[in-house]
């Protein structure tokens, strides 16, 4: 369980992530951390990821995707923060 005040954030990503490796490299990213959530492609050419944790937690998660090689891919991304439900088991890639 998380230590902490929970917060779950949505992130759309837009720009060259599909086809690229991203959801393999954002499940590797992950593992450095402590959430859980979920990657996927999403038919419109974004990439969705979900992903619960710790505020500062996700915001450190957040920043390493961005420095990741996944960085130059990404042209945009849109993120919407709610309260964490606890869904989550892992971090999954969802087809």
């Amino acid at each position: 369980m998380f230590s902490g005040k929970c917060r779950c954030v949505r992130v759309l990503y837009t720009g060259r992530v599909q086809g690229v490796g991203f959801r393999y490299m954002a499940k590797t990213v992950a593992q450095g951390y402590e959430v859980r959530g979920f990657v996927k492609n999403l038919s419109d050419g974004r990439v969705e990821m979900m992903v619960e944790g710790t505020e500062e937690e996700l915001g450190f998660f957040l920043q390493a995707i961005q420095d990741s090689g996944l960085g130059p891919c990404i042209r945009g991304q849109e993120a919407t923060w709610t309260v964490a439900t606890g869904q989550f088991k892992g971090f999954e890639i969802v087809r």
